[in-house]
This record gives C-alpha cells, structure tokens and sequence, in this order.
C-alpha cells in the first residue's frame, strides 16, 4: 500500500513539471511568432493599420456619414501620406480604450493613435512618439465663480488633482460623462472635472458650457509603437514626422481647427 502511495507521489511531480514546461513553450511560441511587422515590409503592404477611438470628439469620432474625422485621424492621414506617398494609404480601426496598447503589443495595429498618455509605467511595454498634444484635467462650466460642488468620475485620476485646486468643494461621484451633464443641467452640481480634450468636444455640442482657461493638469498624447529592435525604424519615422509638423505648426493648426484647448508643445503655443 505504501509503494503505490509512493509511486503516485512520484508521478504527480512529473504531470505538474510537464505541465509548467508545455506552459513555457506556449508563452516562447508565442513571443516568437508575434514579431513586429518593419517599416520594410509596411511599405511592401502598402498602407499602415492604426487603431484610432470613433467617439471621442474632437479627437476621433464619425460625423453624420459615418466617417472617421478629428485631430488623431488628421494625423494617421498625414503620416500614411508622408511616409507611404498616400493620405488614404492606411486603415483605422476603431478600438475600446482597454485595447489600445494590447493590440500594438499584439502585433494587430502598426500603431495607435488613441487618446493614449505617455506614462513612465506604460513605457515599460510599449514606445512612445514625440507627444502630438499635451491635454489634461480642466474644469467645464456655466458660472465664472469658483464651483463649490465639482462632478468627477469615480475612480479616477482627476479626483486627486481636483481635491489639491479645489479642497473646499464638494465633489459629486458620477459613472459617466452623461451623468456628469445630467447633474450641470439639473444644478445639483456647478462643474465637471474631466479631460480638456473630451470636454471640447462638450462645448462644442453645448455652447452655454465654457472651459476653465488654465488646466489643472498636463499630460502627454503620444502615438503608441511596438517595442523591439523591428520597429526602430517605424519609431524614428513617426517621431521625425511628428517634430517636423510641430516645427512647421500643421499640429497646433489642427488642433485650433477642431477646437481644442490652448497648449504648449516644444516651446511653441497654441
């Protein structure tokens, strides 16, 4: 009785080692098979893929046709023209905020061009561009007095920022941007906190709203590239385009064009 104890002892350990094994050699597979695609052979395809958001105004949504415009579009158009010969020359998939960098990682999109911040910790598994705008947090309201009652979204980054401007007023937890405009309509609260860039979009669909003129916050939107010694060149190509479009003020023309706030990028003013 106590061998065959002893065996099955013997043989469990083995299942478990074959096991952690076949798992290993999924996870090499696959990091071998998902090889970035070169600028090379982007070229050889004829056109980019870019994952771009298709409501987010002004930065990406559809008009009443249906097509693709704002700012980030504008630039996925002019990078496919500069660095294929053909503004049309790319393909943009609408993409849901939790797979912007999962599908550049995955090797899906050659990049993303999708209201993504450049953080130190999201460098650590993807490259960055040159930023293309620097949003971040701001106010939207009806009334110039000071807000005593601010409607953020619950969970997230801008309740810190709103609490060290503003440690007196009330903040108003909503789930959504809706809930936020519900709440001004109904005066239960005097602003919303949110991103500059999606709150322009605000104003322009509802002019009794303004922005605050001085963010709260700055942060970096940066086109979003695979890591890897493969996409080097893709890297250099983007980052030029974007410094050369900066220099010669196309960006900040863009971004005035669709209505986004006053920025600084490289010294130059929006």
């Amino acid at each position: 009785m106590n061998n065959g104890y002893n065996k099955r002892k013997a043989v469990y350990p083995l299942h478990l080692l074959s096991a952690v094994f076949l798992s290993l050699w999924l996870i090499v597979y696959t990091q071998l098979t998902a090889v970035a695609t070169e600028f090379k052979d982007i070229q050889q395809r004829g056109y980019l893929t870019i994952a771009v958001k298709d409501n987010l105004r002004p930065l990406g949504f559809k008009d009443a046709t249906g097509k693709l415009q704002g700012l980030e579009i504008d630039l996925a158009q002019r990078l496919a023209q500069d660095l294929l010969g053909k503004a049309d020359a790319v393909k943009l998939q609408p993409v849901a905020n939790r797979d912007r960098m999962s599908m550049v990682m995955d090797h899906q999109v050659d990049l993303a061009i999708a209201r993504v911040t450049a953080t130190e910790s999201r460098s650590r598994i993807v490259n960055f561009s040159l930023p293309y705008y620097y949003d971040g947090t701001t106010l939207i309201t009806k009334d110039i007095t000071p807000p005593q009652k601010i409607a953020v979204l619950r969970g997230s980054t801008t309740i810190a920022v709103v609490k060290y401007y503003f440690p007196r007023a009330k903040l108003v937890g909503v789930d959504s941007y809706s809930q936020a405009l519900t709440l001004l309509e109904a005066n239960t609260a005097d602003a919303f906190a949110a991103d500059a860039s999606v709150l322009s979009g605000w104003v322009q669909e509802y002019p009794q709203y303004h922005l605050t003129k001085t963010p709260l916050s700055t942060e970096p939107l940066s086109v979003v590239m695979a890591k890897g010694l493969e996409s080097d060149k893709l890297r250099q190509q983007v980052n030029a385009a974007i410094a050369r479009y900066l220099a010669e003020g196309w960006l900040q023309e863009r971004a005035t064009y669709w209505g986004l706030p006053q920025s600084y990028l490289r010294g130059t003013k929006f």
